[in-house]
């Protein structure tokens, strides 16, 4: 049983390391917890000069397909109190029905700057950045704010998050991100996610490590430091576009800051399989990015580590007693954390937080076994720094592309 041991010290390891990562979201968000897209009050500045820091922006927001309460979600731009702002809505093919969408969130404020581009731009190979291409020609103010079309936010966010951008050495401003919603068991277990794991380590590496985290989800940039990173144009080519954008600036000399204000990633009604793709694709792109560091992420789960001994010895009392006790206190602070950030999750969707780290820890292991990964129904290769490259079938890749080429071999030898 010494392996049973073994176990239990990366377990609360782990505990002890999601224990760290409460405490830096608790640190880092203050009493910002309860700004949330909607219905959030102003900030309280210190004094009324930061209400006078509200140079033009540039709102992006590339579209495709319907996200879940997508025109909300769009609404949310438009109901800004914010003096100066445009927001432009790019999509690739009109007939998507997210153009329908737009134009109607258009029609209903004609009081705002609103333009809708539609562009086939097929420059690189990440699809969200050809889509932010067109829209980013035609952008008009000196701060490029790049929004994903699944976030709702609150009317003062974009006085918050500029307001870092006061200082001139801060070069990039993104948001921690809170998971709302969930009606399907693949929409819970993104949730759930997003509130422990994705907003604990971004806090963590932030708070304490004091290494950039960007998440592409909220990104505002001022035009002249995107421009001398090698603009949109130099991360076409890579999955991680909002990690690769953030280090150039910060290689640049210029701080990228994780602002106070959390904003709302809206999820009703993911499949498991979507919930399966999304974070398979994103594990194998951590894989390529992070190399070694990646193990830590395994390490960190406590409750798939715990459930490893009933898989190698059964359900014994031990084993059994181990399992549940880590779940129950991971579960505890899953809930807890939930209720620091207004979450407004139901109760019962916390139970299923062990099942979910298990899954999750199951899915860890898919950047080990594979190189792939399918994004917006295009197959590609990820390499280092998540570059990536178009899918071609190698033969020892394929069971039946192997069996064809060393059929083609042995008859050409003559050999039967």
């Amino acid at each position: 049983m010494d392996l049973f041991w073994i176990f239990a010290a990366i377990s609360g390891l782990g505990l002890v390391g999601y224990a760290m990562q409460i405490l830096a979201i608790r640190r880092h968000l203050g009493g910002q917890e309860n700004r949330q897209g909607g219905g959030a009050a102003h900030p309280d500045p210190d004094s009324s000069a930061s209400l006078e820091f509200t140079d033009p922006i540039s709102v992006l927001k590339p579209l495709k397909g319907l996200d879940d309460n997508l025109f909300d979600n769009l609404e949310s731009f438009c109901l800004q109190d914010y003096p100066l702002y445009e927001i432009i809505f790019s999509l690739q093919d009109r007939n998507d029905p997210a153009h329908k969408v737009a134009a109607k969130v258009q029609e209903r404020h004609p009081d705002r700057d609103i333009s809708i581009v539609v562009e086939d731009c097929q420059i690189g190979l990440n699809p969200k950045v050809n889509n932010l291409l067109a829209a980013y020609r035609r952008a008009k103010h000196p701060y490029i704010l790049i929004s994903d079309s699944n976030v709702r936010v609150g009317p003062d966010y974009l006085r918050a998050i500029i307001e870092p951008m006061r200082n001139p050495a801060v070069g990039l401003v993104s948001n921690p991100i809170r998971g709302m919603g969930g009606r399907t068991l693949g929409a819970i277990f993104e949730n759930l996610h997003l509130n422990s794991f994705i907003m604990g380590s971004v806090c963590f590496l932030d708070r304490f490590l004091r290494m950039p985290c960007v998440v592409g989800k909220s990104m505002l940039m001022r035009r002249i430091d995107l421009e001398a990173a090698g603009g949109l144009f130099a991360v076409r080519d890579v999955l991680a576009e909002d990690y690769v954008l953030g280090r150039k600036i910060h290689s640049m000399g210029l701080k990228v800051v994780l602002s106070e204000y959390p904003i709302d990633n809206v999820n009703h009604y993911w499949g498991v399989r979507r919930f399966i793709n999304r974070h398979t694709r994103w594990g194998k792109m951590r894989w390529r990015i992070g190399g070694f560091r990646y193990l830590f992420e395994l390490i960190s789960n406590s409750v798939f580590v715990s459930w490893l001994p009933l898989l190698f010895w059964g359900p014994t009392g031990s084993t059994v007693a181990f399992a549940g006790g880590v779940s129950v206190l991971k579960m505890a602070g899953d809930y807890f954390l939930a209720r620091r950030i207004s979450a407004r999750i139901p109760f019962w969707h916390f139970l299923l937080s062990p099942l979910k780290d298990v899954f999750v820890g199951i899915l860890w292991f898919a950047p080990l076994l594979s190189r792939s990964v399918t994004w917006r129904g295009n197959r590609f290769r990820i390499g280092p720094d998540s570059l990536l490259t178009p899918w071609r079938e190698r033969p020892a890749e394929n069971a039946f592309a192997w069996t064809a080429w060393f059929s083609k071999r042995t008859t050409v030898s003559g050999r039967p």
